[in-house]
């Protein structure tokens, strides 16, 4: 997530109806990102949850785990965007300027980081319990790495994180109204969390390796 913009930068105007729909230029972009990170958030509360009692929770963990990844694919996207326009030299982009420099700094391995632990655990399901030995440790400590990073990240984003919301998902307390391409942000956060519950939903038969494992250990 970056610095939030002022719900009136970077309007477009005099555009068409399929047009305005993905309007919004980096107000969009930052209006987006904040509300895939808010669904991050709200998931690994989840997931930190399961941790306690992994074998009670195992299945929720599994669930929420590969659900997660509709959402992560989106924010990565937008954050993705941003970072080749600005570093492109797009006017707008440039003018809105970048991340505090300690953000910027952690972003890389806050990034990295968030690959390895999802690419990690992701084979571990598809391996199965038999991958322990060799995954497992890379899974253990990319997370622990990841959660202390990106908790500083979030940290750093909390009061954009909640001005952001309150642009697109309570239009009444912005003086103009929603910013440009509010339905298309709300499409694109809708359609990668349902996307992320289709996919935990097709991996439902991979659980039961690991279910069988916790159950006999």
């Amino acid at each position: 997530m970056t610095r939030f913009l002022s719900p009136t930068s970077d309007r477009s105007a005099g555009q068409g109806g399929a047009a305005r729909l993905f309007a919004g230029g980096v107000e969009g972009n930052e209006l987006l990102t904040v509300a895939a990170g808010a669904v991050l958030i709200a998931l690994l509360a989840v997931i930190g949850v399961t941790i306690v009692a992994l074998g009670r929770f195992l299945s929720v963990h599994l669930f929420v785990g590969m659900m997660l990844l509709g959402p992560l694919a989106l924010k990565l996207s937008s954050t993705g965007y941003r970072f080749v326009r600005y570093y492109t030299n797009n006017p707008r982009y440039r003018k809105a300027g970048p991340p505090i420099t300690p953000l910027r700094l952690i972003a890389p391995i806050v990034a990295i980081s968030t690959l390895i632990v999802f690419a990690s655990g992701v084979a571990l399901l598809l391996a199965g319990p038999g991958s322990r030995s060799i995954l497992l440790p890379i899974h253990k400590v990319s997370f622990i790495v990841w959660v202390a990073f990106t908790s500083l990240h979030v940290l750093g984003h909390l009061p954009a994180l909640a001005r952001g919301l309150s642009a697109d998902y309570a239009p009444a307390a912005q003086p103009g109204g929603a910013p440009d391409g509010r339905a298309g942000r709300v499409l694109s956060l809708a359609s990668a969390i349902m996307a992320g519950v289709v996919l935990a939903i097709l991996c439902v038969p991979q659980f039961s390796p690991w279910l069988n494992h916790f159950h006999h250990h």
